[in-house]
């Protein structure tokens, strides 16, 4: 008799993770938060089109010198390569449906409109976390404040029914990629002399 147990598959592991997704949005929607609910719905909404994030950058580039504008723009070109890898490629290739919000919540105050669009990746928590990652480095003082804003605004579009968690983490890691390669690409560009650091 063998103690060893069964190899996974790979069709098995996506089945496991999904029931496990499932369970996660499910726990989030049944548990009663009166007192989050009017926030995170606001900053979720607030975080469309990544108006949170820009508001945030035009205040960083006026407030301080040369190194707070290049903050600000690293964060910018960040979001648009996030943004556009979330919403033409990601989006279209998974098509993963939204969660069925009106059926499973019991608590409606919280929803914010439910978005046409695929679920999978979430595109508000990659622009966000994209922002936070690429802003980061090159302005530390911020790093804490703009991750903490990310992961809020990331659990809000669980919070409002829109995604489920693997969507979110999906989103996130897909952000941070996004400012990796634009911190590569700017650092770069800035040793050949084609950019002033």
């Amino acid at each position: 008799m063998s103690d060893r147990l069964p190899k996974p598959t790979t069709p098995h592991l996506v089945r496991d993770l999904a029931t496990l997704d499932q369970a996660l949005y499910e726990a989030v929607t049944v548990t009663r938060t009166p007192t989050l609910d009017s926030a995170l719905r606001r900053l979720s909404a607030a975080a469309d089109h990544s108006k949170i994030s820009f508001a945030v950058a035009v205040g960083i580039a006026v407030s301080g010198g040369r190194r707070s504008r290049r903050a600000a723009a690293l964060g910018v070109a960040a979001i648009g390569v996030a943004s556009t890898t979330a919403n033409l490629l990601g989006k279209r290739l998974v098509r993963r449906p939204r969660p069925h919000r009106d059926a499973d919540s019991p608590f409606p105050g919280r929803h914010v409109p439910m978005p046409d669009s695929a679920s999978f990746p979430s595109g508000h928590t990659a622009s966000a976390v994209a922002f936070a990652a690429a802003v980061g480095p090159a302005l530390p003082a911020a790093a804490v404040p703009l991750g903490l804003l990310a992961c809020a605004v990331g659990y809000s579009r669980v919070h409002t029914g829109v995604h489920y968690p693997g969507d979110v983490i999906a989103g996130a890691l897909l952000g941070t990629g996004s400012a990796a390669l634009v911190l590569s690409l700017t650092a770069r560009l800035e040793a050949q002399g084609v950019f002033r650091k």
